[in-house]
């Protein structure tokens, strides 16, 4: 999918990675006109920075505000997918907010035509293992709070890093896991540790994979095995600060941290 709009969408955001500065989106903030021409910039962006990531992309984000409303599904750089204990280093970020989230990993290849009528029981029977992951949010925009929601679509969901800890297998015991009662801490620099306690959008974090899945078949391709998505933060976006170490844990699952 191609058309001036699109283009000149991409071309801001690929200008603001490469200069490392946010750049104004309100010229831009009409060029969008639905989430199908938001996906077009993102896999446009993707294909520019990454020409030799493979399709469909191995590492995704996945989430909603509730079940009522549209999963939306990004592919991510693997370049910015870091290891728990994570260093950011030089990575330049324009802002640092903070989601704890929990990610999930395929055990099996899953064509176009499994995923159609993909059930919730069938796309949790996907699941391998999960861990605790922190998502770096950024954004390509100034004032990304005035950045129309197209436009943050547009912009990998306004996504930075995103840090992954150790796997846990998804057992019997992980089956059966209430959501409900889950809690998860953060800790942000000198900041006091922050606690929640089955705060998920979407009650269940595994709500997003038959979403998910559906999405990333679209082409009738197959996503392969090992496949991993970060499901939607627990604890809101709290800001960090360049220099601070990032702590999340949750319960029975394990840890991640970041050192910003």
């Amino acid at each position: 999918m191609t058309n001036s709009h699109i283009a000149a969408v991409t071309h801001a955001l690929l200008a603001a990675r490469a200069d490392k500065s946010p750049i104004d989106p309100t010229p831009l903030l009409t060029e969008l006109q639905n989430a199908q021409e938001a996906q077009a910039v993102q896999e446009q962006v993707l294909e520019a920075l990454a020409p030799n990531q493979r399709i469909p992309a191995r590492f995704w984000k996945s989430g909603g505000p509730s079940r009522q409303s549209d999963i939306a599904n990004t592919a991510l750089l693997e370049s910015g997918i870091w290891s728990s204990p994570a260093k950011a280093g030089d990575h330049a970020f324009n802002i640092r907010l903070i989601e704890i989230e929990i990610a999930f990993k395929t055990k099996r290849s899953v064509t176009a035509q499994e995923a159609v009528n993909m059930t919730q029981e069938q796309g949790h029977g996907l699941i391998d293992a999960l861990t605790v992951s922190i998502e770096l949010v950024d954004s390509r925009w100034i004032q990304n709070d005035k950045a129309s929601p197209l436009l943050k679509l547009a912009d990998m969901q306004s996504h930075g890093a995103l840090v992954l800890g150790d796997w846990l297998p998804y057992s019997e015991r992980e089956v059966h896991r209430d959501w409900s009662k889950q809690r998860c801490t953060v800790k942000i620099g000198d900041n006091p540790t922050r606690e929640f306690i089955g705060t998920h959008s979407l009650q269940d974090p595994r709500w997003v994979i038959p979403f998910w899945i559906q999405h990333a078949t679209n082409g009738n391709v197959t996503l392969p095995a090992g496949s991993i998505v970060t499901t939607g933060s627990w604890c809101g976006m709290p800001a960090a600060q360049a220099g601070d170490l990032v702590v999340a844990q949750f319960d029975g699952i394990g840890t991640a941290s970041v050192q910003l």
